[in-house]
């Protein structure tokens, strides 16, 4: 297998790819946030009329902005994400074999090993691929031609990393 594409100078390109890879890392703030507003929320309604109502309510209300706040954080970061990347819009390409897959962006180059991907996960834009339990990289679907996209989901469906069609 070897497959190559380009990466136009998009200006809304890193801004997507920095979104789809800190709502990987972020997800977990979001469910907290919502545990922590539901348990305020529960031990307010729980706290009126009774003797202790009064001495509870700052500590229901801490937990219940607290977990707006969480909540409110991974969006917050995504949208930062987007904004500050924009200025980073230049050429690429992908170049991708049996062996690694060798990203390039302007002058700078990398490349991940397939032996060291753990798995990958399928969004609608991208394939975010990780090494451990970190996503490294994205891989953009859309760039590429429908037979190259077909031809990397079996190769790498055939090594496990994403569940077979």
């Amino acid at each position: 297998m070897h497959i190559r594409f380009d990466v136009p100078a998009d200006p809304a390109y890193p801004g997507r790819v920095a979104a789809a890879l800190s709502s990987v890392r972020l997800r977990k703030y979001g469910y907290i946030g919502a545990v922590l507003a539901a348990v305020g929320a529960i031990a307010l309604a729980a706290s009126r009329g009774s003797a202790w109502g009064d001495r509870i309510v700052p500590l229901c209300t801490a937990l219940i902005v607290a977990g707006l706040l969480s909540m409110l954080y991974s969006p917050w970061v995504r949208l930062r994400a987007r904004r500050r990347s924009g200025r980073y819009a230049v050429a690429g390409a992908y170049d991708i074999t049996d062996d690694n897959i060798m990203m390039r962006s302007g002058s700078e180059s990398g490349g991940i090993a397939w032996d060291g991907v753990v798995q990958v996960k399928d969004t609608p834009e991208f394939w975010i691929v990780y090494v451990g339990k970190m996503p490294a990289t994205v891989i953009p679907r859309r760039l590429m031609s429908a037979e190259d996209s077909e031809t990397l989901r079996a190769f790498m469906a055939e090594r496990g990393l994403l569940p077979r069609r």
